[in-house]
């Protein structure tokens, strides 16, 4: 009987196991979807599209009230839910869906500054560098700080760190009263402490994230990442004195645009961020009442319509929000970008004139220099042994790859790539090491150097000398060198230098728009960080800082998104659009010392595929003579141009009943700031583009043509003459593949409408596809 009762018990145990793992299977089945609904089929009988959305998704998939995440209300028409497999077809077949998606994951994109950028200087009448606020000159950046008090700000990230002096409200005026946000309260974050009237708005958004992984989000937001504070200081940080990273940078830090207001959206987490929670937060960004919406992270996706910052993007532009991105990191490989939508600001990276010097002094006599941010205890003076690639995956620093019994008490050669560079130098010290030389390879950044606050004496250094020192540590006798570490310098020429990591085009959704759209400082940026996370966010590493240095298109971004609120400040009434052309038209292709534009990779000559129309010139952004202006309309007869469905139109456009009764004969046509000419089936391409005039009354411009030697080039007409601000002039440009050419490599040129005044500017790209 005791047996009998024995096994009943195990069968049910059994029994218990199977039913839980079928129960796993099928939750783990479920996945994270963007449900698109047609907006305009409501029923009478709802008062609201949120109540519609949410019994339509109960009725057609029988599922709990928890798997509905979010539904969207200005950013996108429909609502995101983990679904099962059946759900998912049961809403396909479903008439009032228009179409559904998986969710996608995205990653962010990871002082001197405001001087480099001229920020720091009053803006003088004697030289031209005016201001204009309803047509009245200001006369001096603090009358345009005070302008901007009236901007906000939102910033996508991985959420704030409130106690941050650059978030002080001092001395400023009640938060405008159109704002319609809030601070969420946490246990670690309190909304009436800190919040202010400069950080007015911080809520938290992870249900995507949640649903899509295994993430268990802290519903706070709270930067623990330290990501978000850095970009968001960087956009509209106050002024903070005597600042630094670790006796690094020392100076005063301030963001681009300090008197604006913040409103923090998180976003993101160690896991990433979903399309789903950043829709929500462009959804009420939106509806709060911000003017500026910043994203310093990106993924991809082979259609707009399939892309949820593109499609909230959409909406905000037609609310006359300017939207700001990164374009990613993924450089110097082609079409490597992200966030290439033309609604949008794409921002690639690039060095300033401040830099770390390192040096490692060889043992034949020889010395290199390099860079780094180590601060700790340095080498002293007397040389060590050197060692570098003694098999087991060495040359790569991966934990558990080095013998102690060799490495202890010298310096190893680290090979760039696979694990982060701070993490290789605690597995050097881990394994008795005393320093490192990070030599970088053809594959991992070329000659681009990244400051690095390393745990152990480093010395980081390009391509070309990593080369020579491998080549001393393996072939040398006795190879030896010391490491020493020479502060901060700046002046450094030439900058800018476009970084090596910066994602370059051509622009694979959209070929005929040309991206990156402009760059902006990117490299070994110094701004806030949360005080949860070490300057190198490497678990074994304690210290804490108020300010870190860190690189990437992550934090060029945020600087280009500080300055659009100037110009938003200055100019009310210019749209999103009139503003990315006054960046893009009026930014520069010389560096300091006057020579073309370089890239880190090699430091050969830089092309627009990499820095867009160039570098963020502010001062001549605000007076930019004329803009290229687009409206909805125009953005609409674009995406007609495409090969979309009309189903896949109208979930960008969110608008009943879109026709393509307007639709240009090439999306080329958009009146886009510069110009992507593909020649494929026709040797001849023609495109059209308008002027509005944004400056003085009477101004007259003449085109100036620069082309390569394959391509004729033609303009009519050659001048025109503007009348009064607001009046808008037509060109047409003709572009002639001459015959014979079939070049399989991009080519360029520039068209500039010119007066004594200002200089508008279009990069152009020519490439050559192959004819069907």
């Amino acid at each position: 009987m005791a047996s009998s009762s024995l096994i009943r018990f195990c069968f049910s145990i059994t029994i218990l196991i199977l039913l839980q793992s079928c129960l796993h299977s099928v939750v783990s089945a479920k996945k994270t979807y963007i449900v698109n609904m047609k907006h305009n089929q409501k029923p009478e009988s709802y008062a609201t599209h949120r109540e519609w959305y949410i019994d339509h998704f109960q009725t057609l998939t029988s599922a709990s009230p928890d798997s509905l995440l979010y539904t969207y209300e200005t950013a996108y028409h429909g609502f995101s839910a983990a679904l099962s497999p059946s759900e998912v077809e049961a809403l396909r077949q479903s008439d009032s869906v228009v179409g559904l998606y998986e969710d996608t994951i995205y990653k962010l994109h990871t002082t001197r500054t405001p001087e480099f950028l001229g920020l720091d200087k009053e803006l003088d009448p004697r030289t031209g560098l005016t201001l204009r606020l309803d047509f009245n000159f200001l006369s001096c950046l603090q009358e345009l700080d005070r302008a901007s008090e009236n901007v906000i700000v939102a910033v996508l990230d991985t959420g704030v760190w409130p106690e941050l002096k650059s978030f002080s409200d001092a001395n400023m005026p009640d938060i405008p009263s159109r704002w319609q946000g809030k601070c969420v309260a946490a246990d670690d974050f309190d909304p009436k402490i800190h919040c202010n009237k400069k950080l007015i708005g911080a809520q938290v958004f992870s249900k995507g994230i949640s649903a899509s992984t295994e993430a268990k989000p802290l519903q706070s937001p709270r930067d623990t990442n330290g990501h978000g504070t850095h970009t968001a200081s960087t956009a509209v940080g106050k002024q903070v004195q005597n600042v630094s990273l670790l006796g690094y940078a020392r100076g005063n830090a301030r963001g681009m645009a300090p008197h604006s207001r913040l409103a923090v959206y998180k976003v993101c987490w160690d896991e990433g961020c979903a399309g789903s929670d950043i829709l929500a937060a462009m959804d009420m960004a939106m509806n709060d009442g911000v003017d500026v919406i910043s994203m310093s992270l990106g993924g991809g996706s082979a259609t707009y319509a399939r892309d949820p910052i593109a499609i909230g993007a959409f909406a905000a532009n037609e609310k006359g929000i300017f939207v700001s991105c990164s374009a990613g990191n993924s450089g110097p490989s082609e079409s490597s970008l992200s966030n290439v939508a033309p609604w949008i600001l794409t921002v690639g990276a690039g060095t300033i004139d401040r830099n770390f010097p390192a040096y490692a002094s060889l043992g034949n006599g020889e010395k290199y220099t390099g860079v780094s941010l180590y601060s700790g205890e340095g080498m002293g003076e007397e040389k060590v042994g050197l060692i570098y690639d003694m098999g087991n995956n060495s040359d790569m620093c991966l934990n558990g790859s080095l013998d102690a019994s060799l490495v202890r008490g010298k310096v190893v050669v680290c090979d760039r790539g696979f694990n982060p560079r701070v993490e290789k130098g605690l597995v050097v010290k881990a394994a008795g090491g005393v320093g490192m030389i990070l030599a970088n390879t053809e594959a991992s950044g070329g000659e681009e150097l990244l400051a690095d606050a390393h745990l152990v004496p480093t010395v980081a250094v390009g391509k070309k000398i990593g080369d020579i020192i491998r080549q001393y540590a393996k072939t040398g006798k006795n190879p030896t060198a010391v490491l020493s570490f020479g502060g901060t310098v700046y002046n450094v020429k030439p900058s800018p230098v476009v970084a090596a990591f910066s994602s370059r085009g051509p622009n694979i959704v959209t070929p005929e728009i040309m991206k990156p759209d402009v760059f902006g400082p990117g490299v070994n940026i110094l701004a806030g960080w949360s005080g949860a996370a070490s300057p190198t966010e490497l678990v074994d590493d304690t210290r804490r800082v108020e300010f870190n240095i860190l690189s990437g298109t992550s934090m060029s971004c945020p600087h280009l998104s500080g300055i659009a609120v100037l110009l938003k400040a200055a100019h009310p009434d210019w749209s999103p659009s009139a503003i990315k052309s006054a960046l893009m038209t009026t930014a520069y292709t010389l560096d300091n010392t006057n020579s073309p534009l370089l890239d880190t990779f090699n430091y050969s000559l830089s092309t627009p595929l990499a820095h867009g129309a160039g570098h963020v010139d502010p001062h001549k952004a605000l007076i930019p003579g004329l803009v290229y202006n687009a409206t909805t309309e125009d953005y609409i007869a674009f995406l007609c141009s495409l090969d979309y469905t009309m189903e896949m139109i109208e979930t960008i456009v969110k608008r009943p009943n879109v026709t393509c009764s307007r639709k240009f004969r090439d999306p080329g046509q958009l009146n886009y700031p510069s110009f992507s000419v593909l020649f494929g089936k026709s040797r001849v391409v023609k495109y059209t583009r308008e002027l509005t005039n944004v400056g003085p009354v009477g101004s007259v411009y003449k085109v100036s043509i620069r082309a390569p030697s394959s391509v004729a080039v033609s303009v009519k007409p050659t001048k025109l003459v503007f009348g009064e601000v607001g009046d808008k002039k037509r060109y047409t440009v003709t572009f002639v593949s001459k015959k014979g050419v079939s070049s399989m490599k991009n080519e360029f040129g520039l068209i500039s409408w010119n007066n004594a005044q200002n200089q508008v500017k279009s990069p152009v790209s020519f490439l050559w596809t192959r004819r069907k």
